[in-house]
């Protein structure tokens, strides 16, 4: 059975030690992906410095490329990410950004690197917006080469204009318990099975087409 290893990018906007219900999140994520025995880490991406840009390295002491050599010797990336306006947090849309940098690099054969790697979301709120904000993330992983599985996330989102926090509910709700496990399962095996058998490169034929015919 393949090794897979899993990295959970919380997207706080609270450096640490600021308590964080991404965090809380997608800790239980990781939770869930060992019992599937998947080992992982959680990163903050605010508690280092990553710079805005496009790029795989900004320069001038950026954290990304420290980020993104974890990532890559990953098989499960899990965006942990607040809503804030409806919309995913500003920290996760500069990491998507610099996602967007794998779209030019390529193995050997033409693939991209991030292709074989699975994604998934965890989104926690006191607003409406989690389906919007997992649509959002989702769309933009699958663009870059990320391969998403079935109930590939989680989220609790709390009453409009309450207090609340994620990491203060208790007991936790049994329906996040429930995606938590799933998104993890399905992660697990879909990276096992793309460890096994990646993707072809881009200039695969497949056999199944079978030869060209003349028109009749």
């Amino acid at each position: 059975m393949a090794s897979i290893r899993a990295l959970v990018l919380n997207c706080t906007l609270k450096p640490s030690p600021a308590p964080s219900s991404s965090e809380q999140l997608g800790r239980e994520v990781l939770a869930e992906l060992a019992a599937q025995g998947v080992d992982g880490e959680l990163v903050r991406v605010v508690d280092h410095d990553v710079r805005f840009g496009v790029s795989i390295d900004e320069g001038h002491g950026d954290g990304w490329p420290m980020i993104r050599a974890k990532l890559l010797a990953a098989q499960v990336l899990i965006i942990a990410t607040p809503i804030w306006l409806g919309q995913p947090a500003s920290v996760c849309k500069m990491v998507l950004e610099r996602l967007d940098a794998e779209l030019s690099e390529t193995d050997a054969e033409g693939r991209l690197l991030t292709y074989g790697k699975v994604a998934g979301v965890a989104v926690v709120g006191n607003e409406d917006g989690a389906h919007h904000t997992i649509g959002q993330v989702q769309q933009a992983l699958n663009e870059v080469g990320f391969t998403c599985p079935a109930a590939a996330a989680t989220y609790w989102v709390g009453e409009a204009l309450h207090t609340v926090d994620y990491r203060d509910v208790g007991p936790k709700p049994d329906t996040t318990g429930r995606t938590t496990k799933a998104l993890a399962l399905n992660c697990a095996h879909l990276a096992r099975l793309l460890a096994e058998q990646p993707y072809p490169p881009p200039d695969a034929r497949s056999a199944a087409v079978g030869p060209s015919r003349e028109p009749a």
